[in-house]
């Protein structure tokens, strides 16, 4: 939201409450008998020309809509035509056969001029500030091409063209005024002579105005050609420069002594004589327009220098009957007016038709002279290269077509099986081993392929202990039950003693025991039980990986979550702006109006009344102007209320300088948080 609009609202609302506060005071006046006259000459419905005052009156107040706030000079003029006496106007309407006006009829004419001269006070308040604004982006434009001789020497490429054009225009008419001329109108003498006659007369001429010019311009050839525009480039930016602070200067003016301070500071609307307030106020209408015509008439002035505009501007108002208009009452208590509505609507007209577009024409013709130049200057030359190349670009592309058609179609398979594969399958894992899917088990072996294998270990040294009870028990008297049970039970405690007993003694004489002995089964048992400790071991590994397989899962998801990640991510920042960047970058922009207004603020020299001069006001306010726009979009609403009712107090030039500072360091402490 802009303070103009602000500004502008505000003054609306005192317009109004100055109108409402009329009403009680004059109601009175009207009496029954003046009731009954207007009933009998059949007014007693309010007439067209009433009517037609209030619907403009409604179209001059201010939309709630930002967007529609301020009005155009177009629909301006168009309300405001309803004041007047010419049919051809749209909303004119022509005077009747009433005998005297209706009630309130000239408050409502001078309050249809109020309101149309608040718009186009707000108007020309937005349009000076963004023109301000706009100057000061094409001065960073001239200092990042003088910060860098090759970004000078780049701007030397992109202006050549022009110049050599403006060049051979020049040339062309310095020839012309010479004679030399050609034309159609020559012809009768371009027949009797010879062509080739012709001809060299006017290469002989060319070459004279050429060879001139080049003499005219040595003094140019000391130094070198980059050195020469960077000069011109620091002529451009300086004429900027004064283009900018007549603009700033003629805002300063428009809000230090116009509508905007009189609403916020004045006494002119909030008088405790009601007649007297309403003659001021009317007087007050007058003067702005005025003061309008005369700072848009030398707000573009480049022959006023920048510290004599004040001067300049005083000078026609000082001349100006309008502006030293004076409405007050007299000794009993009637009203003495010296300017009507109409002349005032009439004046403000020619501000609206004229006075602006002059203004507008005349900045323009100053940013196109010496602002940052247009696009078709800076980016012909990639323009050029692009379509230059691009005949080359569409055979290397036709000739290699069905390679590209391959590439792409490589690339579309690879990513369809890089998301299946490393994505959705990974996925469908995790959510499995979540919900405990024994198809998502994690296991390096089968589930009883050890009870198996201990069983059968059991089985074989039951009946090696059996069929040798001697090396079980000492004797070879047949095992008991109870024997075997014990035998059972220590071998699932890995104990095999009775199968190493016979080990032992086969392998003190391994021949006899191979061919005689149990050597070979007493082998192969423990060969069993080998096994038997190692599936115990990659059970113990089985359960260890069960435990942890969500852990897997997830380690199994994590590279194709990263690779998409950083996909998507390096895209985004690619051919997207994210709202983080973009709040980084309005951060940037606060700190640097923040830092541009602490230099404002300390580096003028304040009048006599403690206040800043209008020239720094109106810098001031431009930087406050961009530092809402990026606190607006980088703040929390509520934050943003707050942070609006403090720039508002940094921006007003009546509370001094003293306070615009310490209130410049509010905003330094308060909002760091979100310049940081």
């Amino acid at each position: 939201m802009s303070f103009v609009l602000d500004q502008i609202r505000r003054i609306d609302a005192q317009l109004d409450r100055v109108q409402l506060a009329s009403i009680p005071a004059a109601s009175p006046n009207i009496s029954r008998t003046n009731t009954s006259t207007l009933e009998a000459t059949g007014l007693t419905k309010p007439s067209t020309r009433l009517l037609a005052l209030q619907t403009s009156i409604r179209g001059l107040t201010p939309y709630a809509s930002d967007k529609y706030a301020l009005l155009r000079p177009a629909q301006i003029s168009f309300f405001l035509s309803a004041l007047s006496d010419h049919p051809e106007a749209p909303l004119a309407i022509a005077e009747d056969d009433r005998p005297r006006k209706e009630p309130f009829e000239t408050e409502l004419e001078w309050l249809l001029v109020s309101k149309a001269v608040a718009q186009t006070y707000g108007f020309a308040l937005q349009s000076i500030l963004d023109n301000t604004v706009a100057i000061a982006d094409d001065l960073f434009y001239w200092d990042e091409v003088l910060g860098s001789r090759s970004f000078s020497a780049l701007y030397g490429i992109q202006i050549s063209p022009f110049q050599f054009w403006h060049w051979t225009t020049l040339v062309w008419e310095d020839v012309k005024a010479r004679g030399g001329n050609f034309g159609v109108t020559n012809a009768r003498q371009d027949a009797a002579d010879t062509l080739g006659k012709r001809w060299g007369e006017f290469y002989a001429l060319v070459r004279q105005v050429v060879r001139e010019r080049s003499v005219e311009e040595i003094n140019k050839q000391v130094l070198s050609p980059v050195t020469r525009l960077r000069g011109e480039i620091r002529r451009k930016k300086a004429q900027l420069k004064k283009v900018r602070l007549r603009n700033a200067n003629a805002l300063g003016v428009l809000l230090g002594e116009g509508l905007a301070n009189e609403s916020a500071h004045g006494e002119a609307l909030a008088s405790a004589d009601m007649a007297q307030t309403q003659l001021q106020w009317k007087s007050s209408i007058a003067r702005n327009v005025a003061l309008l015509e005369a700072v848009l008439a030398k707000a573009n002035d480049v022959d006023i220098p920048v510290e004599k505009f004040d001067a300049a501007v005083a000078e026609l108002t000082n001349d100006d009957p309008m502006y030293g208009v004076d409405m007050s009452t007299d000794v009993e208590g009637g009203s003495s007016m010296t300017v009507q509505p109409q002349d005032v609507a009439e004046r403000l007209t020619r501000v609206l038709k004229l006075a602006l577009p002059q203004y507008d024409a005349s900045l323009r013709q100053a940013v196109r002279e010496h602002g940052k130049p247009s696009r078709l200057v800076r980016y012909w030359l990639p323009v050029t290269a692009g379509i230059l190349s691009s005949s080359t670009i569409l055979r290397i592309l036709v000739n290699r077509k069905a390679e590209i058609m391959q590439w792409i179609q490589d690339f579309g398979v690879t990513v369809i099986d890089f998301w299946r594969n490393w994505i959705v399958e990974p996925t469908k894992k995790v959510i499995g081993t979540i919900r405990h899917d024994e198809s998502s088990e994690v296991s390096i072996m089968s589930k009883r392929s050890l009870e198996g294998d201990r069983d059968s270990l059991e089985r074989m040294v039951v009946d090696f202990a059996i069929d040798n009870p001697a090396s079980a028990t000492g004797t070879k008297a047949p095992l008991t039950p109870d024997e075997i049970t014990s035998i059972r039970a220590a071998v699932r405690e890995g104990d095999l003693t009775p199968v190493l007993k016979a080990y032992e003694q086969d392998l003190a004489s391994p021949l006899m025991g191979t061919v005689r002995g149990n050597l070979i089964r007493a082998l192969l048992i423990q060969i069993q039980k080998t096994k038997v400790d190692v599936e115990v071991a990659m059970g113990g590994i089985d359960a260890l990986l069960k435990s942890q397989e969500l852990v897997f899962g997830f380690v199994g998801l994590t590279p194709g979550i990263l690779v998409t990640y950083f996909t998507i991510h390096y895209f985004r920042s690619s051919f997207m702006e994210k709202r983080g960047s973009k709040a980084a970058r309005k951060q940037g922009v606060m700190v640097r109006q923040l830092r541009n207004i602490d230099r404002t603020l300390w580096g003028s020299e304040a009048t006599e009344y403690g206040e800043l001069p209008y020239k720094d006001q109106g810098l001031l306010l431009c930087d406050m102007h961009v530092l809402r726009g990026a606190a607006w979009r980088s703040m929390p609403a509520e934050v943003y209320r707050e942070f609006s009712e403090d720039a508002d107090e940094l921006g007003d030039v009546r509370v001094g300088v003293e306070r615009q500072k310490a209130v410049a360091e509010r905003l330094r402490w308060a909002y760091g948080r979100y310049l940081s």
